[in-house]
């Protein structure tokens, strides 16, 4: 696990440094808050993709979810807490 995109919640505040202790050399949040970023496209080197399902809007949800099913990046539905989170990362090292 290297490379990481959050999308969704205004502010990250400690869950970053978690995410970077678990193993991810890069984090790249995308709040989520305005209309445009429906648009933004996932960057080629993001290995993973975690939506924040409670701070995001569902049409964000889906328009990610389409982005990462098409250039086959794993996406993962998390909310906002470090035990879903946690979770989630110790299932994908399970997998590996």
């Amino acid at each position: 696990m290297t490379s990481l995109l959050v999308v969704g919640a205004d502010h990250l505040g400690n869950i970053t440094d978690k995410l970077i202790d678990s193993g991810f050399q890069e984090i790249i949040h995308l709040d989520g808050r305005k209309v445009n970023m429906v648009k933004r496209g996932i960057p080629e080197h993001v290995d993973i993709v975690f939506v924040m399902t409670d701070y995001v809007n569902h049409n964000l949800a889906k328009a990610i979810k389409q982005k990462a099913k098409s250039k086959d990046k794993p996406i993962y539905f998390v909310k906002r807490s470090w035990s879903s989170i946690h979770s989630v990362i110790e299932k994908i090292e399970k997998r590996k």
